[in-house]
């Protein structure tokens, strides 16, 4: 009982660092560094990795995106995925 008790208390923000928890999980090639978030761009709502900490990881993680729009997808997280560099916008891909 109080298990469903704390799902109530839960807010949308939990909800959403919980998934983003499992896509990190589930992305095995997501350095630790790598900062995973979500953004809403006009109408879309966005994920941005953002590679700051990590910049050497960049172009390995965009050759392979196959992975990434395979759990966004599965996930229903966003429309789109931003590769940043601190706030500089490198690349990105439509889901």
């Amino acid at each position: 009982m109080s298990e469903s008790r704390s799902f109530v208390k839960s807010t949308s923000y939990d909800f959403e660092q919980e998934v983003l928890s499992r896509f990190r999980y589930f992305v095995a090639i997501l350095p630790p560094e790598c900062k995973i978030y979500r953004e809403t761009w006009n109408y879309s709502t966005v994920l941005c990795l953002n590679f700051e900490d990590c910049p050497h990881f960049l172009e390995v993680i965009k050759e392979n995106t196959d992975v990434l729009i395979s759990m966004v997808q599965r996930f229903s997280l966003a429309t789109c995925i931003l590769f940043r560099c601190g706030n500089q916008l490198r690349a990105w891909r439509r889901v």
